[in-house]
């Protein structure tokens, strides 16, 4: 690899970690401050629990730990089964599954791989500027193609636009699923929450580059952050900057604060915005999910968006079936490992 040379073994104790499969830790100047520790995996399918009210069985995860580096993202938690901190460390040190298209392509040629939906960005995003050094991705596509296999992929990530071509040809062996992700349109209050992710206009043109090429684009403006990106005003006009972009779809969804990220973003709104923390304390009590009054006001603001903006019916319910905004539950969900527990309330995806 043309790596071999950058490739450095930690031995300060953060970075160097039990994992299974690694092969090497390394650091390169184009990413400062992160190490990617990279791993021979031995599976690449990752089976979602029967209990869990997520439309689809099996996930493909090339990744763990997300250069997002957003203060909300609830799949944190999972980077402390790797004996690794929910906040820093999940920022910067990078679990990468280097082998994981071939793997992959292993797996669906067995006779008993029943070609189930297979979803991509449930717990970090496939499209993070690690893709842009490791480029995994094509090789998954082409495999989940090849075998059959219906996939979706949920990004925040531009780097999409590279592998169009190839989504393009996916989708005429099998039923091919694309979503972004984008609530945040100030690109001030974007850098401090979100600090590691493109900007909004940069998400809008990707949009736009996915429906250029024929694809349907759903978005998941999730999380809406309370006293930050809500309000009609904004969500307005965050639904008429999707239409304008093309999307063809907006799911909406308040932020979700679960054990391992509630923390990180509690510190972070103590840190930037001060004023809040007693408003936030009260909406969340001691859950991970907005009272039933917020969650309930938010689905009308957004319901009446969609209908003002053309958004009239969901061209894909992979989307739609995750957070419903129009059916907002009052239980709160049960606990439990990782991005996909079974929930009663609407599921906010992990990348988030």
């Amino acid at each position: 690899m043309r790596w071999q040379g950058q490739a450095v073994q930690e031995s300060d104790g953060a970075a160097l970690i039990p994992l299974k499969g690694l092969m090497r830790s390394v650091r390169t100047p184009e990413f400062e401050g992160v190490t990617f520790h990279e791993v021979a995996a031995k599976t690449a399918l990752n089976k979602v629990p029967g209990q869990s009210n997520m439309p689809f069985s099996w996930t493909v995860n090339p990744t763990r730990g997300c250069l997002h580096q957003c203060v909300y993202c609830f799949a944190r938690k999972t980077h402390e089964y790797l004996d690794l901190d929910a906040g820093r460390d999940f920022d910067t040190q990078i679990i990468v599954k280097t082998n994981v298209a071939q793997v992959l392509r292993a797996e669906l040629n067995r006779p008993s791989w029943k070609r189930e939906h297979v979803a991509l960005g449930t717990n970090t995003d496939p499209y993070q500027r690690a893709e842009g050094r490791y480029q995994l991705m094509p090789g998954i596509i082409r495999a989940l193609a090849d075998s059959g296999t219906p996939f979706s992929i949920l990004t925040k990530g531009p780097l999409l636009k590279r592998d169009l071509p190839l989504l393009q040809e996916a989708a005429q062996q099998v039923p091919v699923s694309v979503a972004v992700s984008l609530a945040v349109l100030d690109p001030e209050l974007q850098q401090k929450v979100e600090p590691g992710t493109p900007d909004p206009r940069a998400r809008l043109n990707l949009i736009r580059s996915i429906t250029d090429a024929g694809l349907d684009c759903s978005v998941l403006a999730m999380p809406i952050l309370p006293w930050l990106t809500d309000g009609d005003e904004r969500i307005n006009a965050l639904h008429a900057a999707l239409a304008e972009a093309g999307a063809s779809y907006v799911t909406t969804g308040a932020l979700h604060l679960r054990p391992g990220a509630r923390e990180w973003f509690m510190q972070w709104l103590a840190r930037e915005y001060p004023g809040l923390v007693g408003k936030y304390r009260r909406i969340y009590g001691g859950g991970s999910y907005a009272s039933k009054e917020y969650r309930h006001w938010l689905a009308d603001s957004a319901r009446a968006a969609r209908r003002r903006h053309g958004f009239d019916k969901p061209t894909d319910l992979m989307w739609r079936e995750r957070s419903d905004p129009d059916s907002p539950l009052s239980e709160a969900p049960g606990s439990g490992q990782g991005a996909l527990d079974a929930v009663s309330a609407p599921a906010q995806p992990a990348l988030f």
